[in-house]
């Protein structure tokens, strides 16, 4: 049948706006249509025409006449099913098999648990099957493992390794800490140290718009670089601001840098925007410059809120747990994102970099610099520990390790007992002695600075008796009297003595006839007592009674206390006790020898 050119025209155009809209099916039924439209000879021209094959126009026109056919296939199918090239594991016989006794020897984890992996590539996998006599491309393989119930993942951080068994207990306490803070108006903050960063040159994640062909360049290898050092930030949350300030410090990270990160916040921001706080609560790690079993942290909170006035309250979470603290995924990951494929040169510049810092939700962080040095290895001494725990050191909560408050001023230490027996002959008593107007303190606070003092005075004696003997002391001092026949004292009256020395003035000999001791003695205690009291670090209370005159003599002493109110009976000044004199060496005589 010829068909004019007019209509093979027409045609043409319907054909070419049809096929763009058209899935392979309704391709193929369209074209058949045509075709039993145009009659004998129609196959051939539709197929001309639309540059279709003839047998899919034929196979067309058979599908536009056959309701049965047009009604067997399913919707969305434009082929009956069955149709195209075999699947792999069809086509070859124990090929599932086969794979599947590779995955089982590449397979790693306990084959008893949900965590199982592959330890072989897709590629891999392929040209084992290869050499066992299976052709297998590596889709098809990736087709199988999905229906094993395999499929390509990433490790996830979710493992926390041994949980402590009240971590939960600790968990709620650090909720209810930080409501009944909030509820109070006190400030809340979250502290920690994120990860150091070597300053200079170096990779960093994350990618940035630039001009095409033209990154970032860095060193191609991480090695530090000493001489171009390493930052520590320190930072600190606050939790019902969302405010976050940072302290990029140049030396180590230690106990002190992070108080000190915490006293350049509250100066900076913590006391103007708590103007009548007198409690802060601080959420911590367990370890690190802060954790609970550090004593340099301890020791210096301890300053800080001597410093400040502030009752400083302290909740540690769980062992293994850092990754709740509020600071890590409110603060520290918006750092990371603004520092993301940008070395830092210098310190300067991550200090800029956290400044920068801001997220929709409304964060805003400031940064400073801290230059100051911060050696590592800082001891503090068990004394020191001692009275923090006995006079600063609050503990409180479910696990009293991980929950502490240190107070502003220190508790005031329990009194002496007293010690059995009279007062020893030739001396003044002690209560007479232990005035306000005499030593320039109340007599409590004399008892808690002698208190104080006796750990430290009993290990200087041992060890300084240890170098002398050369072993431990064994036979016990008798009737209050050393080896040399002299009077001792006690702590008391060493912080007595001590006082009297410094608040009156006195000499040495008035000093030992009130307390009924040699001279040498009380030169002795003074000095002693004095190098204890600097080298503990223990804070002297308040005095009572302002500075007396210089008094010279025992009838200046009478008379000032007599004008006190206080009757003074000095006993007589004794004769001092002799110093060893060393004994004149005797030469040897020597004879004349005897005539024979």
């Amino acid at each position: 049948m010829a068909v004019p050119e007019d209509a093979e025209a027409a045609l043409a155009a319907k054909f070419a706006v049809m096929r763009r809209v058209l899935d392979e099916r309704q391709w193929r039924v369209y074209l058949g249509t045509e075709a039993r439209a145009l009659g004998h000879g129609g196959i051939a021209v539709v197929a001309r025409v639309s540059g279709a094959s003839p047998a899919t126009v034929a196979a067309g026109a058979s599908q536009a006449g056959d309701e049965d056919e047009l009604a067997a296939l399913a919707p969305g199918r434009s082929r009956r099913p069955g149709a195209g090239r075999p699947k792999a594991e069809d086509a070859q016989p124990g090929l599932r098999q086969a794979l599947g006794g590779l995955l089982e020897e590449a397979t790693r984890g306990d084959p008893m648990s949900e965590i199982t992996w592959c330890s072989l590539s897709l590629r891999d996998l392929e040209r084992r099957m290869a050499a066992r006599g299976f052709r297998c491309r590596k889709d098809a393989i990736a087709r199988m493992l999905r229906g094993e119930g395999y499929s390509l993942q990433a490790m996830a951080k979710v493992l926390e390794g041994g949980q402590h068994p009240g971590r939960d207990v600790q968990f709620r306490h650090i909720n209810a800490m930080i409501r009944a803070f909030r509820a109070a108006g006190y400030p809340v903050v979250s502290v920690d140290t994120k990860k150091k960063e070597q300053l200079g040159p170096y990779h960093r994640d994350g990618r940035t718009w630039r001009p095409q062909g033209d990154p970032v360049k860095v060193r191609d290898h991480d090695f530090p670089d000493e001489k171009l050092g390493k930052i520590a930030p320190y930072g600190i949350y606050d939790i019902t601001a969302n405010r976050g300030f940072v302290s990029v410090g140049t030396s180590h990270d230690t106990g002190a840098f992070a108080v000190n990160a915490l006293r350049l916040w509250w100066r900076a921001e913590g006391s103007l925007r708590y103007p009548g706080a007198r409690r802060l609560l601080v959420t911590c790690d367990a370890g690190g410059s802060n954790g609970y079993r550090c004593r340099l942290w301890k020791d210096q909170l301890a300053v800080l809120a001597a410093e400040t006035g502030l009752k400083i309250s302290v909740v540690h979470f769980p062992p293994g747990t850092s990754k709740w603290n509020r600071i890590e995924h409110r603060l520290f990951c918006h750092i990371t994102r603004t520092w993301r494929a940008r070395p830092l040169m210098t310190a300067d510049d991550a200090v800029a970099g956290i400044a920068a810092t801001v997220t929709g939700q409304g964060l805003k962080c400031t940064a400073v610099r801290d230059d100051a040095r911060y050696p590592e290895g800082t001891k503090v001494s068990d004394d020191r520990m001692r009275y923090l725990h006995d006079r600063v050191l609050v503990r409180h909560g479910p696990h009293r390790d991980w929950n502490y408050t240190i107070l502003p001023a220190p508790r005031p230490a329990p009194e002496p007992e007293p010690r059995p027996g009279p007062e020893p002959a030739g001396r003044v008593p002690r209560e007479v002695l232990n005035h306000p107007a005499l030593t320039g303190l109340a007599p409590r606070d004399l008892h808690a600075l002698a208190a104080a003092l006796e750990v430290p005075f009993g290990a200087r004696r041992e060890q300084a008796g240890y170098s002398r003997r050369g072993r431990r002391r064994v036979n016990a001092i008798k009737n209050g009297n050393g080896s040399n026949g002299r009077r001792r004292i006690d702590l008391t009256d060493h912080v007595i003595a001590w006082r009297l020395r410094e608040h009156l003035h006195l000499p040495v000999t008035t000093t030992g006839a009130l307390l009924g001791v040699d001279p040498t003695t009380i030169s002795h205690a003074t000095t002693l007592t004095a190098r204890l009291i600097a080298g503990s670090g223990i804070p002297l209370p308040p005095a009572a009674e302002p500075p007396g005159t210089r008094l010279r003599t025992p009838d200046d002493l009478r008379d000032y206390a007599a004008a006190a109110g206080i009757r003074l009976t000095i006993p007589e000044t004794g004769p001092r006790t002799p110093k060893y004199t060393r004994r004149k060496r005797i030469e040897p005589v020597t004879r004349p020898e005897q005539s024979t």
